[in-house]
C-alpha cells in the first residue's frame, strides 16, 4: 500500500526569511480593525433551516442571472458532452492479472466498475465487463452513493472494501466486495458511514481506524484510535492496538499494511500529529513500536524487503553521523528495523539536485518507479535494488513538455502505466516493463477540443523578493499582444501540491476554442521544487505565496498578454483561500475572481468542518503572532464595505465535509450586508468538488465559464 493524504485536501530552493518586524506592526494594527463581533455564525448550522433557506435564495438570485446569459445553455451542453464522451481516456489500474477501470456517462451517472485484460485494454475497442453499478446500488440501497474507489488485500487483490459515500462527502461507508465474483460478501466486513480508514492485515483479519466513542477521535474530526478486526466478530469487539491523542491535529491515526513482491509483510501505523508531521510504527508481536524516522516523512512502498521513505527534512539518523538531505528518498532494512525499530542505517536511493525534486515512488514486483519533477518538466526513473545492496537507477525515455504520472502498478508483476498529459495534448497512457526499463504507447483518448491553433509557453515573474516564480501560459498562436486577451490565472500555492500541465477537456472547450488564454502559475506553497518551495510560504510566511501570484498578474500584464480589464482569476480549497486573498488585498487587479470550496474566514478556520488539521500549513490562533498574520490575510475579516472590489463568484457545496460550506456562507453574507455585488451558487452534493455526477460537474463548469465570460470575453 502506498500512504496517501487529503489536504485542503500541487526558482530553486529558498531559506525561509524571517517576518520584518515592520510587516508584523501592520499585521498587528490590520488585526486590531479586523476583529470584530462575527455576525454569521448562524450560517455555521450547515443544514439548519435558516442557513438552507438562505442559501436557497442567494442560489435563486444568482440562477436568475448566470443561466439566463445566452451562452450559458450552450456551455452546459459542451461540458456534459465532453465529461461524458466515449473517446475519454479509461483510466487503467492493475488489480490481479486484470485492468480495472471506473467510469461515468450518460447512461451510467453515478459510474461503474469494469473490468478487461490487458490485451484487450490495448485495443481500440475493449471488451468491459462491469463489476460494480453505482447507480443500481444506489437504487437498491435507496442511498445516493457515490464511489469512493476500492481498498483491496494485496498482492492478489481480489477481496476488497468498498467506500460508498451519500452525495460524495469524505465519510463513508466500507463493504467487503469479491472481485472474482462481482458480488458484496454475504455477512462480510462492513464498517459503517464515517471518516475512517482501514487496511488488511490478512483475509480474516482489518486494522481500523474509526469513531469508536467518545476520546476516540481528534478535535478536527480524525480517528486517533486503531483496532484489530476478526472477521465472525462484532465490529464493537475489535480489539484497541494503538491510541493517539485528541489533540492530534493531522490526519488521524492512519494503519498501513505494506507487502512486496517477494512476500514480505509488514504492518505499521501512522501517528498524523500535526498536518506535516507523523510519528511511524511498527506492529510487533509485542505491541507497536516507535521507528526512529523524522516527523517529516512519508513512507512510501517496500520491495526486497526494504521499507521505502522520502524525507521532506534534513535527517541525521540516531548514533549516525551520515546525514540525509531533505527531498531524498531512502530505504531502510525491515528486518533490521524491525530488530531495533529506534537505530535505523539507511541507504540513499535518490537525492535531490538544485533543479530536481522526486514527486512519486511507487514499487513493482521487483523494481521501484520513481517519477520527479526538473524545472517542472516530468522525468520518470525504474530504480532497482542490487545484490550488493544499492540501488542503480536507469531513466525512461518520456517526452518533454509533459506531465509523467505514476498510474498504476503490481506486486505480481513488473509492468506499469506512466500517465502522459499537456494542456495541448490528449491525455496517453504509457505501457512499461520494469524487468528491461521499456516504454512504449499505450492509449491515447482522441482530442476532445481543437487545440491546433494555440501553443504553450514556460514564462518566469520575479516576486516581492526578488523570487523567480516560473507560470505557464497557454495561449493562441497569433495573439495580440496589446493587453485585450481574455485570461484566466490559477494557482493552488499550499500543502506541497505540484502544479504541472494537464489535459483538461471542459477548460479546453469552453474557454481556450473560444479564444481565452491559460495561465497555470507555480508559485511557492507547492511542491514543484521540493520540501524547501512549499516551506517558504507556511504560516507567518504565508504573504509570499500572495505575492508570487499577484507578480504573475503583473508579469502577464506588462508583457501585455492581458490587461485588468480581461484578467479573471479562479482557485479552490487552498486556491480558495488564495482567491479571496488576492480579491481583498489586490482588488483593483482582477476584473473577475472565482472563488471554489474555499476557506475564507482563517480566524474560525480551526472548529470548521477538518480545520484544524491544517494548523501546520496556516497557523494557529492560538500563537499570539500567528492570530496576527491570520487576521491580517483572512479575507473574511479583512473585507470592507468601503471596497472597490470586483463581482466574485463563488461556488461551494452543502456536502462538503473537509471545508465546509460555511466560509463561503460567512463571506457571501458580510458581502450582501456591505452591500457589495456579488454571485453565490452552493449546491447540495458534490463533497469537496464540482459536482457528485456529470450532470452536476458540467452545470458547475457552464456557471463558472458563463461569469467568465460575462465579465472578461464580452
Amino acid at each position: 500500500m502506498h500512504w496517501t493524504r487529503s489536504v485542503a485536501g500541487a526558482a530553486g530552493i529558498l531559506a525561509a526569511m524571517a517576518v520584518a518586524g515592520a510587516g508584523m506592526k501592520v499585521a498587528k494594527a490590520q488585526s486590531t480593525t479586523a476583529e470584530q463581533p462575527d455576525k454569521y455564525t448562524w450560517l455555521e448550522d450547515i443544514r439548519g433551516d435558516k442557513p438552507m433557506q438562505w442559501v436557497k435564495e442567494e442560489n435563486a438570485r444568482t440562477a436568475a442571472v448566470i443561466e439566463k446569459q445566452k451562452v450559458f445553455a450552450q456551455l452546459d451542453e459542451d461540458a456534459l458532452k465532453v465529461l461524458d464522451s466515449p473517446d475519454k481516456l479509461p483510466g487503467p489500474t492493475f488489480r490481479g492479472g486484470l485492468v480495472y477501470n471506473t467510469w461515468r456517462d450518460k447512461d451510467h451517472l453515478r459510474g461503474i466498475v469494469r473490468h478487461t485484460t490487458l490485451e484487450s485494454y490495448l485495443t481500440n475497442d475493449p471488451k468491459w465487463e462491469t463489476v460494480i453499478d453505482y447507480d443500481a446500488l444506489g437504487k437498491q440501497d435507496k442511498q445516493s452513493w457515490v464511489g469512493h474507489g476500492l481498498d483491496c488485500m494485496e498482492p492478489e487483490e481480489e477481496r476488497c472494501m468498498v467506500a460508498l459515500s451519500v452525495g460524495g462527502e469524505d465519510a463513508a461507508t466500507f463493504k467487503e466486495f469479491d472481485l472474482k465474483t462481482a458480488t458484496f460478501v454475504d455477512g462480510g466486513f462492513v464498517m459503517p458511514r464515517g471518516k475512517q480508514r482501514m487496511a488488511w492485515l490478512d483475509k480474516d483479519t482489518l486494522l481500523i481506524g474509526r469513531d469508536w466513542g467518545p476520546g476516540t477521535m481528534s478535535v478536527a474530526g480524525y480517528p486517533i484510535t486503531i483496532r484489530k478486526w476478526k472477521r465472525g466478530t462484532p465490529l464493537e469487539s475489535s480489539v484497541e492496538i494503538y491510541r493517539g491523542d485528541v489533540n492530534d491535529n493531522g490526519y488521524g491515526n492512519n494503519p498501513g499494511v505494506l507487502v512486496d513482491g517477494q512476500g514480505n509483510k509488514l504492518a505499521l501505523i501512522e501517528r498524523s500529529k500535526t498536518t506535516f508531521e507523523s510519528e511511524w510504527y511498527l506492529l510487533l508481536p509485542d505491541g507497536p513500536k516507535k521507528l526512529g524516522l523524522p516527523l517529516k516523512c512519508n513512507v512510501e512502498g517496500l520491495l526486497d524487503n526494504q521499507l521505502l521513505v522520502s524525507l521532506q527534512e534534513d535527517w541525521t539518523p540516531a548514533g549516525s553521523s551520515k546525514g540525509f538531505a531533505q527531498g531524498s528518498v531512502i530505504s531502510i532494512d525491515a528486518a533490521a528495523a524491525q530488530a531495533d525499530p529506534a537505530h535505523l542505517k539507511p541507504m540513499v536511493v535518490f537525492t535531490p539536485s538544485a533543479q530536481e525534486f522526486a514527486q512519486e515512488v511507487v514499487p513493482t514486483k521487483n523494481h521501484v518507479l520513481l517519477t520527479t519533477l526538473e524545472h517542472v518538466q516530468g522525468r520518470a526513473y525504474v530504480l532497482t535494488h542490487s545484490k550488493d545492496g544499492q540501488w542503480m537507477r536507469k531513466k525512461l525515455p518520456v517526452p518533454d513538455n509533459q506531465t509523467i504520472g505514476i498510474v498504476t502498478t503490481s506486486l505480481l508483476h513488473d509492468k506499469f502505466f506512466l500517465s502522459e498529459t499537456g494542456f495541448l495534448t490528449p491525455s496517453s497512457v504509457l505501457l512499461g516493463d520494469a524487468a528491461d526499463g521499456s516504454l512504449k504507447p499505450g492509449k491515447t483518448q482522441k482530442a476532445l477540443f481543437d487545440a491546433s491553433r494555440d501553443v504553450v509557453e514556460q514564462l518566469e515573474a520575479t516576486s516581492k523578493d526578488g523570487t523567480k516564480v516560473p507560470y505557464f501560459v497557454v495561449h493562441r498562436k497569433d495573439i495580440a499582444m496589446d493587453g485585450s486577451t481574455p485570461t484566466l490565472l490559477t494557482a493552488y500555492g499550499g500543502f506541497q501540491v505540484s502544479n504541472t500541465p494537464y489535459y483538461s477537456a471542459v477548460m479546453g472547450k469552453l474557454w481556450l476554442e473560444r479564444g481565452g488564454t491559460f495561465v497555470l502559475a507555480n508559485i511557492r506553497g507547492g511542491g514543484e521544487f521540493g520540501p524547501a518551495w512549499h516551506e517558504a510560504g507556511l504560516k507567518t510566511h504565508r504573504q509570499r505565496i500572495y505575492d508570487d501570484f499577484y507578480a504573475v498578474g503583473q508579469d502577464l500584464i506588462t508583457r501585455k498578454f492581458t490587461s485588468t480589464e480581461h484578467l479573471a482569476i479562479e482557485g479552490g480549497s487552498n486556491g480558495g483561500l488564495l482567491m479571496g486573498v488576492e480579491f481583498t488585498q489586490h482588488p483593483e487587479m482582477w476584473k473577475a475572481v472565482v472563488i471554489q470550496v474555499p476557506l475564507l474566514d482563517m480566524l474560525g478556520f480551526e472548529h470548521m468542518s477538518a480545520g484544524s488539521s491544517w494548523v501546520g500549513e496556516y497557523g494557529s490562533t492560538k500563537v499570539p503572532e500567528e492570530r496576527a498574520f491570520l487576521a491580517s490575510i483572512s479575507p473574511y475579516n479583512q473585507l470592507k464595505p468601503d471596497g472597490h472590489y470586483p463581482e466574485p463568484l463563488i461556488f461551494t457545496t452543502t456536502a462538503d465535509d473537509r471545508v465546509g460550506p460555511v466560509h463561503a456562507r460567512k463571506f457571501a453574507a458580510k458581502m450582501e450586508e456591505y452591500h457589495l455585488p456579488f454571485y453565490y451558487d452552493e449546491i447540495t452534493e458534490g463533497g469537496h468538488g464540482a459536482g457528485a455526477d456529470n450532470k452536476q460537474a458540467a452545470r458547475t463548469w457552464a456557471e463558472e465559464y458563463t461569469y467568465l465570460t460575462m465579465k472578461v470575453m464580452n
